[in-house]
């Protein structure tokens, strides 16, 4: 399998702490700058975004607000609030890319995948019949043809006109 190095993106997933001082995603969360940071909807307990280094076309992340690493240590009201808004990107998802499935994904901790340290967050992927194609299978390269900008202009305007607040 063919490595391919992005250390722009080891340097943006690697500038979070478990302390939650320099963490990535609390700085997106802190900032307000919607379009800069490519994010989609705000909730009082969560915000949605585009991944800057997407698997796919329409890699979103909902993200908790609060700085905590452990499914199990939200409250239900957060848990249930990123639940109903992972409802909500799938249908957008679906209906926006005309997907065949979503993979939805938890990271919890290094072992487990997880590239922001100690900040949870859940992955949506759209998938389609058949999208693994030679350059993956051969090349152990993925092909991810829309920018993540593109993504974001695309799917601003659903997720704003979907009544969610």
């Amino acid at each position: 399998m063919e490595v391919l190095f992005s250390p722009e993106r080891y340097a943006y997933v690697t500038s979070t702490k478990e302390d939650g001082a320099g963490c990535v995603l609390c700085r997106i969360r802190d900032a307000g700058e919607e379009d800069q940071n490519l994010v989609l909807l705000r909730t009082p307990l969560n915000y949605v975004l585009i991944n800057r280094y997407p698997y796919n076309n329409g890699h979103v992340m909902i993200v908790s607000n609060r700085h905590e690493g452990d499914l199990h240590r939200l409250t239900p009201e957060e848990r249930a609030d990123m639940i109903e808004l992972a409802g909500m990107a799938e249908r957008i998802l679906t209906e926006a890319y005309r997907a065949h499935g979503v993979n939805m994904g938890i990271n919890l901790g290094e072992a487990a995948g997880a590239g922001v340290l100690g900040h949870l967050h859940m992955h949506l992927v759209p998938r389609w019949k058949g999208d693994t194609n030679f350059m993956t299978v051969l090349g152990a390269t993925r092909i991810v043809p829309e920018e993540p900008r593109t993504t974001f202009a695309r799917l601003k305007p659903l997720f704003e006109g979907s009544g969610r607040k």
